[in-house]
């Protein structure tokens, strides 16, 4: 009956460190404004706005370290549910970072393209493929339309197209 007891106050006391560990060490619990801030943003990843992807971007405009109007892809109507959600006006999109669209797709012209890979190493979605000195092609169902393929590319063989055309 001893041995018992002192098994479960061994657990009891066991347990209790572990908690006491992760609530010090465990990152904390997700930021809600941040959460919402992030469904609204398109998670398309591209970077345009400064930031690595819409959760650091959600993050940043959360802490009050960004502006809500640094989305490209989300263009205006993301900057006004923004807005909205935090209880602001909605500011002008900076076109300075881009003029990306959801409703574009990249498309590489293959007779052009030299292989350089230059396009698929900035591809924040991994919707190029190729091999290195081959041709390359982007994948039309992944593709953002974020624009990030078309300054590295040295022959201009990428070019933006209407994704319903």
């Amino acid at each position: 009956m001893i041995t018992g007891t002192v098994i479960l106050a061994g657990l009891a006391v066991a347990l209790a460190i572990l908690l006491i560990l992760a609530s010090r060490y465990l990152p904390p619990a997700a930021d809600p404004i941040a959460d919402r801030l992030e469904q609204l943003l398109p998670r398309v990843q591209c970077a345009q706005c400064g930031y690595p992807g819409c959760r650091a971007y959600a993050e940043a405009i959360a802490a009050g370290n960004a502006s809500i109007n640094r989305c490209p892809p989300g263009g205006d109507e993301t900057v006004r549910q923004l807005a909205s959600v935090l209880g602001q006006e909605p500011e002008p999109l900076l076109t300075e970072l881009g003029h990306a669209s959801l409703d574009s797709v990249a498309r590489i012209d293959e007779e052009l393209c030299i292989g350089c890979n230059l396009c698929a190493q900035v591809c924040p979605v991994d919707a190029i493929v190729g091999i290195p000195q081959m041709m390359h092609t982007i994948i039309a169902g992944h593709c953002t339309g974020c624009e990030l393929c078309l300054p590295p590319c040295p022959v201009d063989c990428i070019v933006l197209e209407s994704r319903d055309g």
